[in-house]
């Protein structure tokens, strides 16, 4: 029960977020994915530690919608942040995948500027044990959520089960479940689909859940499927942000089948915001976080892979001058591909 009064604490400090701003502060709009994932408890983290250590800004957090029309959004002015993705930005400047119809593709790219990257986690295939799907391959007709249709999440974890067994959900291969974070969530907890795919940092608070009143199994590569897949290594390294995701095992306990250890996709994700939010603004916001951040590790184990070094990493996206600015003070080494 310890993992429930966890996200309750959780989802208590958004909401508290969300519905209270200090008189006379300037409000500020975040959006995120749903509750659930590791980018919405980060990201509604980020805005708590602002609000409650600052007087001059208040951030209300929208955890509604898919990132990728969010940095749409976002460029436009109807934002001042949002979650983003090293892919995802790539995509949108070059006008490929969800962005490939997007005529002024490359003009919105260039009005988006990072505040940080942070784990996104590893992504989990989850299924109930008593599925009788035990690998990718028993996987073939079966019904499977895979993220909201169109968001970077999908994208990946579509991509992974082709490259992992050539089941192709455009094809057909597959039955492609499509539903929001917290629809989908509660219809695998029903039983309406098969399959479940989620991306988080292991210990993944939505696995544990599950597994409290249910035996589950998690699906995925060995190390030693994963090193001798020349497809995955090609697709891992091609683009900043893409990662080896390692799910150890036994870390969910006895609840929770694994054959082995799992190596999976994961990702650095972000928090963007635009090109002419005032540098002195974004200065403080991140300088914020960053000062606090650390005393809530001590009682938030998973803020511990949140760092400085891996926010700054080369993502494909300058930082905002004011994020750069802080990040210099503190002596933190940004890659020139991070440089504004």
């Amino acid at each position: 029960m310890k993992y429930l009064k966890i996200l309750s604490v959780i989802g208590s400090l958004a909401l508290s977020l969300i519905a209270t701003s200090a008189f006379g502060a300037e409000r500020l709009k975040m959006a995120t994915i749903a509750p659930g994932t590791s980018a919405y408890l980060t990201m509604t983290t980020f805005a708590s530690l602002v609000n409650q250590n600052q007087d001059d800004f208040d951030i209300t957090v929208d955890a509604t919608g898919a990132a990728t029309k969010h940095g749409i959004e976002l460029a436009k002015g109807k934002l001042d942040f949002c979650m983003s993705a090293p892919t995802v930005h790539f995509f949108l400047k070059k006008g490929k995948a969800m962005y490939q119809k997007l005529e002024n593709h490359a003009e919105l790219a260039e009005k988006l500027n990072l505040v940080m990257w942070f784990p996104y986690g590893q992504y989990h295939y989850i299924t109930y044990a008593d599925s009788g799907i035990k690998t990718f391959a028993d996987m073939k007709g079966k019904k499977i959520f895979f993220g909201p249709p169109g968001g970077g999440a999908w994208n990946t974890a579509q991509a992974w089960l082709k490259m992992s067994s050539g089941l192709d959900v455009k094809a057909g291969d597959v039955e492609n479940v499509k539903a929001s974070w917290s629809s989908a969530f509660q219809g695998f907890q029903d039983r309406q689909f098969d399959v479940y795919v989620n991306g988080g940092i292991a210990p993944f608070p939505q696995v544990e859940q599950l597994a409290l009143t249910n035996k589950m199994r998690l699906i995925g590569l060995s190390k030693e499927e994963y090193d001798a897949n020349d497809t995955i290594n090609k697709w891992v390294n091609g683009l900043p942000g893409r990662e080896r995701g390692v799910i150890p095992m036994g870390v969910y306990g006895d609840n929770v089948e694994m054959s082995h250890e799992i190596h999976t996709a994961g990702s650095a994700v972000g928090i963007i915001t635009r090109t002419d939010m005032s540098d002195d603004d974004v200065y403080q916001i991140t300088k914020t976080f960053w000062d606090n951040v650390e005393a809530a590790k001590a009682s938030t184990p998973w803020l511990r892979h949140i760092t400085m070094e891996y926010a700054v990493q080369d993502g494909g996206m300058p930082l905002h001058p004011g994020a750069q600015r802080y990040y210099e003070e503190r002596g933190v080494v940004i890659p020139d591909g991070s440089k504004g």
